[in-house]
């Protein structure tokens, strides 16, 4: 699996507006409805699903990263977003730090394997400080995607 299988290149963010947890998530999805990837009418009840699955325990990784992720029946296919925060954001990230990569993903919950083939694909990637740090530094929706295609070309060492 690769980035270009499931992030709309039209929901990628260069820079987060929001300044708590529950209003990135608001605008990450809001995101993904602008690029018509999630239905208006839908909007809210991902919202709540993807708070209540960080309810469960938080997706921030560490390391400046956060991948929040949820399972809905009103998105026929896997969507994704990448958005970036050049301040950071306090998202109870495992490691007390502010949260700068954002990865959401949406799946329907019959499609458990492409879920976490993607979650697969996101966090190998992330591995890499170099692709994570060219991340952060982007300022444009036009690098991001640039550097998720070298990713997805094995342009990074892993």
């Amino acid at each position: 699996m690769k980035f270009a299988d499931f992030i709309l290149k039209k929901a990628v963010k260069a820079e987060i507006n929001a300044t708590d947890k529950q209003g990135v998530i608001r605008e990450i999805v809001q995101s993904l409805l602008d690029a018509g990837g999630v239905k208006k009418n839908e909007y809210e009840g991902i919202v709540k699903a993807i708070i209540k699955r960080e309810e469960l325990g938080s997706t921030g990784i560490g390391r400046g990263i956060a991948v929040p992720h949820t399972k809905h029946p009103s998105v026929d296919r896997l969507v994704g977003c990448v958005a970036v925060s050049g301040d950071g954001i306090d998202f109870d990230s495992l490691d007390c730090e502010k949260v700068q990569l954002f990865f959401l993903l949406i799946s329907p919950p019959d499609c458990p394997g492409d879920h976490l083939r993607a979650l697969e694909h996101i966090t190998r990637q992330l591995k890499d400080d170099t692709f994570c740090r060219f991340l952060k530094q982007s300022k444009k929706a036009e690098d991001i995607l640039s550097l998720l295609d070298e990713a997805d070309n094995n342009m990074f060492g892993k």
